[in-house]
């Protein structure tokens, strides 16, 4: 079976996020043995796509909040901790009463 987005065929979970998040995965995270100038590159097309489209971070948010829901729901069981109680002045006894 094939899947279909937005008229691109998805044939991998990167092809998955990169659609969904509208680019490359490898604009975001590197790619091994880049140069420095290649990094400056990718870094200055990110600034200006950050730039362009302010609520980018918060659509990235809800596509990895989408896909650990989806592919490892476990992390979302929180369990709340105790609350650490301060602890207790120690006074010592002894001495001379007043």
């Amino acid at each position: 079976m094939r899947t279909y987005i937005g008229g691109h065929e998805a044939v991998s979970d990167n092809d998955f996020v990169e659609l969904a998040l509208g680019t490359p995965l490898d604009l975001w995270l590197g790619v091994e043995g880049e140069s420095e100038m290649e990094t400056a590159a990718r870094m200055d097309a990110a600034r200006d796509i950050l730039a362009d489209n302010p609520d980018f971070p918060d659509r990235v948010s809800r596509v990895a909040a989408k896909a650990i829901e989806a592919f490892a729901p476990e992390i979302f069981n929180v369990i709340p901790l105790p609350v650490r109680q301060p602890a207790r002045r120690r006074t010592r006894r002894g001495g001379v009463a007043a």
